[in-house]
């Protein structure tokens, strides 16, 4: 099919400006800058393009990491094994942070909730007092993901996101609990910006290994679990809330006990906790 005339004169108006930018002698500044703009031109195109047929792999790598993450803080991970595949022993369900009340199924789907956008939305969070803000994220989204591991139909391992901020960036790790809803059994952080060989050791396997077996709260229900400076003293009475401090990582140590102090208080987890550990209420 013949182009029309219009668009054959406007290609060729445009190819003979092409053509002429590039008879310019090498040394032109202006035959510079237009090489450079047209070639600045086409990377972007070419990034942009990889950015967006890129973006469901990278959204699928993004979930399965988290997955694995969720089932190594669980002790479900095994290595070499399909991590949706073992996933399968794990529940999410959404709860409602102010009330502590599971959401029924099929209200909220777990899969497609972003808490962190919702943290975003005001129609979807709501700001924390500044002098309640241990973990300094400004806002908290009024519904959270947790995770349930179950055997024989009863509640083995509670996993609850959390996040604050430490040294140089925000914490984002897991936090899974024991039935009882106060003993750790293990604790994790997937993502950080911390100094490597300092605050970097957040996940530092040896470290997080110290966390198992810690009591999140007291005989009298209140909140004790946290990271010292320095180690622990084994006949010290609070050393079964206590785990050694990173060495050289003050505020980053810190950092991490006051994102636990929110995300267990009555900010956070704290009235979904009260409710398993008063009443034994089934998940």
């Amino acid at each position: 099919m013949r182009k029309p005339p219009a668009v054959s004169t406007w290609r060729n108006r445009l190819l003979g400006r092409w053509r002429a930018v590039l008879a310019l002698p090498n040394n032109s500044t202006l035959k510079t800058m237009l090489v450079a703009l047209a070639v600045c031109l086409v990377c972007s195109v070419v990034v942009s393009a990889a950015a967006v047929l890129l973006k469901p792999l990278q959204d699928d790598n993004r979930s399965l990491d988290r997955k694995r993450n969720i089932l190594e803080v669980a002790g479900l991970y095994q290595a070499g094994q399909d991590v949706n595949l073992l996933f399968g022993q794990v529940e999410p369900k959404m709860v409602e942070l102010a009330s502590g009340e599971f959401v029924d199924d099929g209200v909220i789907d777990p899969a497609a909730y972003d808490p962190l956008r919702a943290a975003r939305d005001p129609a979807q969070s709501t700001e924390v007092r500044p002098d309640r803000d241990f973990a300094n994220i400004g806002r908290r989204e009024r519904y959270a993901t947790v995770y349930l591991v179950r055997r024989d139909d009863r509640l083995q391992h509670l996993i609850l996101p959390v996040r604050g901020l430490g040294l140089y960036s925000t914490l984002y790790g897991f936090l899974a609990l024991e039935a009882d809803a106060t003993t750790v059994f293990g604790f994790s952080v997937y993502e950080h910006g911390e100094t490597p060989g300092l605050g970097g050791e957040v996940d530092n396997p040896k470290w997080r290994a110290q966390w198992r077996g810690k009591a999140v709260y007291d005989e009298n229900g209140a909140l004790r679990i946290e990271v010292i400076k320095g180690a622990v003293a084994d006949d010290s009475p609070s050393a079964r809330h206590q785990v050694d401090g990173l060495s050289g990582a003050t505020l980053t140590s810190r950092g991490v006990s006051n994102m636990l102090r929110f995300w267990l208080g009555d900010d956070g987890f704290g009235p979904l906790l009260n409710k398993l550990r008063s009443t034994g209420e089934k998940a």
